[in-house]
């Protein structure tokens, strides 16, 4: 087994979480967990087998095995390392991860988080469920860019230029510019990634944000418009109107009807 698929639409249940010291009575280890996942983030070398695919383990390294399957590990000498044992839900898309990995940068983060749920688990169980999930959307993400689908760079940081601009006036090159590519660069990368304009996706999160507002807040709607970028009542309200198809009054009077 090379790779596996693993849900994180809520946190894993932690049954067991420390620090694991192997190699000492017995060269040789050969188990299985029928109902849990393992996790391990490693600091020595050996080899792994996971259902009759080989593994080496290296110092950085990280194992994610699924509930039961066998496991033959063959140490050096004394093997120390960090492990949680989890269930894991169904929940939200599924995510092919490799069973073994490189931590690579992350290691230190990896290292820290596994570290405090371990520390937590006897007194702060939610918190060591936290960490745990944290640490798995981590582990899921760290194959490089290029071996996994993803927008382009460029895009992801026009993305985040936008969201953490919203309020502000936001114009197409001064998004480019913020991304490192040219206007019309970012242009042919955004509709091959997101099938519209810069634009297009400008106006539509600005209306997204504007309708969560009216509906969950109670900020005046000239304050609402104020902080998606579109402080023009009259502008507003008609960006509303095409958009969301009812005024800004309407929309904040959905939520006494819902």
């Amino acid at each position: 087994m090379r790779e596996t698929e693993i849900h994180l639409g809520e946190p894993p249940v932690v049954a067991n979480a420390g620090v694991g010291v192997h190699g000492v009575a017995s060269r040789t280890d050969v188990f299985r967990l029928p109902e849990l996942w393992q996790l391990h983030l490693y600091q020595y070398e050996a080899e792994l087998t996971v259902d009759g695919t080989a593994h080496v383990i290296r110092p950085g390294r990280v194992s994610l095995v699924p509930p039961g399957t066998t496991v033959r590990y063959r140490y050096r000498g004394r093997s120390e390392h960090l492990y949680a044992h989890l269930r894991i839900a169904p929940a939200g898309s599924p995510h092919t991860v490799p069973v073994m990995q490189d931590a690579g940068p992350e290691l230190p983060m990896l290292t820290g988080l596994l570290l405090q749920a371990v520390a937590s688990a006897p007194g702060e169980p939610e918190r060591t469920r936290a960490e745990i999930w944290t640490a798995l959307w981590r582990i899921a993400h760290l194959a490089p860019a290029a071996e996994r689908p993803g927008p382009h760079p460029a895009v992801t940081a026009a993305i985040a230029y936008v969201e953490a601009n919203l309020a502000a006036p936001l114009t197409v090159p001064a998004v480019a510019h913020a991304a490192g590519v040219s206007h019309n660069h970012l242009t042919r990368l955004f509709r091959a990634t997101t099938g519209g304009t810069v634009v297009a996706y400008i106006r539509r999160r600005r209306l997204d944000r504007a309708h969560h507002l009216l509906r969950a807040s109670t900020l005046s709607i000239p304050a609402v418009a104020a902080s998606v970028g579109i402080p023009d009542l009259q502008a507003f309200n008609k960006a509303c109107r095409r958009e969301l198809g009812a005024s800004p009054r309407a929309l904040r009077g959905e939520t006494s009807t819902a």
